[in-house]
């Protein structure tokens, strides 16, 4: 039977969820060998290699299993992906998702009868009753117009546009750069509610909002490639709330310097002012246990720093002006 449609995923060094996601994948009501699966690590991956080696086993449609030579992120492994795809349609999905088992016959369904367009499935986030505010972020999936844990785009479209920007190394805005690229190429991006994926929260370290800022330096890099698209989809306005807290630390310095205590008070004031304001945002809706409580103390005080910090560290890194 000749291959219809695949399936690509990225990963790297998460076997586990990486079976499960194959799991789901392999229990599809697609005609079996109508459809490939292959799983690229964005990088040596001997855990993840081993596992897909143990999940072929006596199974009658081998995973295929390739390694990037070096670490260069998502985008660059969804490519090598693509490039080597025998299917029209590729269908994406990523190692910490599990597809429900008609999520391949709804996006080919909709591909057999438009080949013009892209299209995105429903992404599920399950949450406790009471999330973390790491959990409430993730959840955010499923409001979004187009992301790479479910879409599906033919083989034609994704050559004639380029596929992924490998310039985005980590998973952060490369879904996004990938749909602004579409709707400028005026290629319509339609939603398929039946193709769905379930999209877990995996387990947080603790202050992991802090490493999370890092990926600010890629909005710069979004923005510079499609400002106005950026500022209607992502961002309509400057982090003006992260701008003010930074101002008002440096009155501190500042009075200290003048040797004008008034400025160092209000500079003080302010401060924790927004601190505690944005401490308590983030707590709305989500857990009160201790841990975490203490988690938005300390992380909130340091966000606003952090964020800036990586904002300009893009703007400077991708030349361009970017507040």
């Amino acid at each position: 039977m000749n291959i219809q449609l695949s399936v690509v995923i990225p990963t790297y060094r998460r076997p586990e969820l990486l079976l499960n996601c194959l799991r789901a994948v392999y229990t599809q009501r697609f005609a079996a060998g109508a459809f490939e699966i292959i799983v690229v690590s964005d990088g040596a991956d001997p855990l993840s290699e081993k596992a897909v080696t143990a999940f072929n086993k006596h199974r009658a449609l081998p995973v295929q299993y390739y390694a990037l030579p070096a670490k260069k992120g998502p985008a660059a492994a969804r490519n090598y992906g693509w490039l080597l795809a025998k299917g029209a349609l590729i269908v994406f999905t990523d190692d910490d998702c599990q597809p429900a088992n008609n999520w391949l016959c709804s996006y080919y369904e909709r591909f057999v009868t438009d080949k013009s367009k892209v299209f995105t499935g429903k992404t599920i986030v399950p949450l406790p009753a009471c999330p973390t505010d790491y959990e409430r972020n993730v959840a955010h999936l499923e409001e979004a117009d187009f992301i790479t844990a479910n879409c599906a785009c033919s083989k034609r479209i994704l050559l004639a546009t380029g596929g992924f920007d490998e310039q985005f190394a980590t998973a952060w805005r490369e879904d996004s750069d990938l749909e602004f690229k579409l709707i400028k190429a005026g290629i319509w991006i339609e939603k398929v509610e039946s193709a769905v994926v379930t999209h877990p929260v995996r387990t947080a370290k603790w202050g992991v909002s802090i490493k999370e800022q890092k990926k600010t330096m890629y909005n710069a890099l979004l923005y510079k490639k499609w400002p106005e698209l950026y500022r209607q989809k992502i961002q309509p306005n400057p982090p003006v709330y992260y701008y003010a807290t930074l101002s008002f630390f440096l009155l501190m310095p500042a009075g200290g310097l003048l040797k004008t205590p008034l400025l160092i008070t209000a500079g003080l004031t302010g401060w924790l002012a927004l601190s505690v304001f944005f401490a308590f945002r983030r707590l709305k809706f989500t857990s009160r246990k201790p841990r975490h409580l203490l988690e938005m103390a300390v992380t909130s005080l340091l966000i606003p720093f952090l964020s800036v910090y990586w904002q300009f560290y893009g703007a400077f890194k991708y030349r361009v002006l970017f507040l």
